[in-house]
Parts: structure tokens; C-alpha cells; sequence
């Protein structure tokens, strides 16, 4: 490769990046340097920024910046109501399909042991100790219709109902496979209104 030092570092740095092979780093590290620069100096500051203060919500564990995020510091939220999703991406995509007015918990993954992720990783003893405070009447699992998000799902339905909390399903009108943030907002809207009982 021809580039200098610094512009392979700049494409490396952009293969960080979910779906950013080497062709596709290559382009936008020029466009950056050839057409917009200043865009790219704006991007360093966002970038800066939000690696330095966006952290975790104590409540939900959503990203946000303050301890706190605006949907668990809402008061008009029914907290007897708690919708389950694997990513932040996934609350956005449900807060914008569906009239929810519960609350969440973001697990930052599904359960995975072969990748090395298991109930700690996901923050279940946090949500046990949720499931044990005795206000929650109804945890709707959102997770993926993947194999890991069912079975994700399957270990949080036996957590709860140990504590006698009405486990829902949301509706498969999701396909197998797919991933919440990629769904259009109809199908998202009509899986989360006909979520389902799981039965042991």
C-alpha cells in the first residue's frame, strides 16, 4: 500500500467500524482528507467526546450521559411494566414502533458461552434483584429471535417466574434471524402488541 503512515492509520482506525472492510476504510479515510475535512475534525470531536462522557444508566444500563438516562429519570414511565432488549439500538426502535410507556433493560448482548458471555456479562444479577424488589407485574422479553436471543429469553422467563412475575414474548411477526433495529416499524409495532405468554 502507497498511503503514508497516517492515512493507514486513519483507515485502520476506521475498520473498527461493524461492516468497514479495507476497500470501504480506504474511502473514507480520502473522502475525509480530500473533501471534508472539516467534517472529519467534527467527527474526531464527537468521537472524543463521546468515549470520554457516555457511560451506562444505573437503572436500565442503556448508554447515556448522565447517571441516570430520560427515560428511567421520567416519571411518567409505568414502572410496574419492564420491556427486556439486548441494545440500546433496540429501545430506540421500540420507543419509535410502539406506545410503550414501561421501562428497560438493556442487557448489552444475549447470552453466548462459546463467546465468553454468560448471566454476568448480561447484568443478570442486577435484573434478579429487580425481579425480587416486588413492584414488577409484567417483564415483556424483547430480545432477538435469534437462537441466543431465545435462549436469553428462556433463562430471564425462569428467573422471573421463580418470582412470580407474568413473563410475555413479543409476537413473531419479527423474522428468525433478524435484528430489532432493521425491522420496519409496522411489523415491530404489531410483534411488540401481540407478545405472547411463554409457556414452560
Amino acid at each position: 500500500m502507497s498511503a503514508s503512515p497516517l492515512i493507514r492509520q486513519l483507515m485502520e482506525a476506521l475498520r473498527c467500524l461493524p461492516g468497514v472492510g479495507n476497500k470501504t476504510a480506504q474511502r473514507m479515510a480520502y473522502h475525509l482528507l480530500e473533501r471534508d475535512r472539516g467534517g472529519g475534525r467534527h467527527l474526531a470531536r464527537a468521537l472524543q467526546e463521546a468515549m470520554e462522557h457516555v457511560g451506562h444508566c444505573s437503572d436500565c444500563r442503556t448508554l447515556c450521559e448522565n447517571s441516570r438516562c430520560a427515560l428511567c429519570a421520567s416519571e411518567s414511565r409505568d414502572s410496574v411494566l419492564l420491556c427486556i432488549v439486548e441494545t440500546p439500538a433496540d429501545v430506540d426502535a421500540l420507543e419509535q414502533a410502539t406506545g410503550f410507556r414501561g421501562r428497560y433493560f438493556v442487557l448489552m448482548g444475549h447470552l453466548s458461552p462459546l463467546d465468553g458471555i454468560g448471566p454476568d456479562e448480561l447484568g443478570l444479577d442486577k435484573l434478579n434483584e429487580r425481579f425480587s424488589g416486588g413492584e414488577l407485574v409484567e417483564v415483556i422479553l424483547a430480545t432477538n429471535p435469534t437462537l441466543e436471543g431465545e435462549a436469553t429469553a428462556q433463562y430471564i422467563s425462569d428467573l422471573a417466574r421463580r418470582h412470580g412475575i407474568r413473563v410475555t414474548r413479543i409476537a413473531h411477526g419479527v423474522p428468525m434471524g433478524g435484528e430489532l433495529e432493521y425491522i420496519d416499524s409496522s411489523t415491530l409495532s404489531h410483534a411488540f402488541s401481540g407478545r405472547r405468554e411463554i409457556n414452560t
